[in-house]
């Protein structure tokens, strides 16, 4: 493996455990593709830093268990601002 995609994985996986963000944050973060992102902390950084590799895989397990109630807010939150803005039919 290159020297550039096992430090790119490393970045990757220390910036998600001191956040806790997703994968698409960190995407966003390091102005990398998801499937980048994804690939990095869940394939390479095993054989980089497998102490890292297991907290990474932690934090994407949280992730996974709250993603939808992360969806059902964001909802919630979309259809309060469209109210606001009068842009749905009064109730």
């Amino acid at each position: 493996m290159r020297e550039y995609i096992m430090e790119r994985a490393k970045k990757c996986g220390e910036y998600i455990v001191k956040t806790g963000c997703t994968v698409r944050a960190c995407a966003a973060h390091f102005q990398i593709s998801k499937s980048t992102v994804h690939k990095d902390v869940t394939e390479r950084l095993c054989c980089v830093d497998y102490a890292l590799y297991k907290s990474v895989q932690k934090v994407l397990g949280i992730n996974l268990s709250e993603r939808h109630l992360r969806g059902g807010i964001a909802t919630k939150i979309k259809y309060e601002s469209q109210k606001e803005r009068g842009s749905l039919p009064s109730e």
